[in-house]
């Protein structure tokens, strides 16, 4: 199985905006929600703008785990949320697929991202990309293992460290000098 990584650049996630907005205001919107608020692709298409237009909170039952979650929208989200949704109808999904009247599929969720991604030269791009990368820099912005185990819904901090790949950066850092 190939590691999907966090994108651990800035200027690469501005040129992931920058591809993915000349594609669609929809396809933008997807990276834009998912890197914000750290939710699975799972959870992401599954919302309906009812969900979040005039919101402070995403409340929902995780698919995966089938826990409840409520997750903050912060400031600058709604905003987006706000100009993103501002012609939709309550009930319409958030990322509505061409082709039905349903939601975007995972499998074209991962494609939008991995060709986006392939466009500006990353590697190791996947669905769980927009996940790690919020997990990334919000570690790197708070340096909270717990605090974000908790955000992440992992059962252990090591998960979590696993999961967003700083342990391999460290073990990379820590090694790259090291000579005997």
């Amino acid at each position: 199985m190939k590691v999907v990584e966090p994108i651990r650049d800035k200027y690469m996630i501005e040129r992931m905006k920058r591809v993915l907005k000349q594609q669609s205001e929809r396809n933008w919107f997807l990276f834009v929600m998912g890197i914000n608020t750290g939710l699975r692709i799972s959870d992401l298409l599954k919302l309906r703008v009812r969900d979040v237009r005039h919101k402070t909170h995403i409340e929902l039952k995780e698919e995966k785990t089938k826990k409840l979650k409520r997750f903050l929208i912060n400031f600058e989200l709604r905003k987006t949320i706000e100009e993103y949704t501002a012609y939709m109808e309550d009930g319409e999904y958030l990322f509505p697929s061409k082709k039905t009247d349903g939601p975007l599929k995972r499998i074209q969720a991962y494609k939008i991202l991995k060709n986006a991604a392939e466009s500006v030269g990353l590697e190791n791009i996947g669905s769980h990309t927009c996940r790690k990368t919020f997990g990334y820099w919000h570690y790197q912005m708070y340096q909270d293992i717990a605090l974000l185990q908790n955000i992440l819904n992992h059962s252990h901090p090591s998960i979590t460290l696993k999961y967003i790949g700083i342990n391999q950066e460290m073990m990379d850092k820590s090694l790259e000098n090291f000579s005997l």
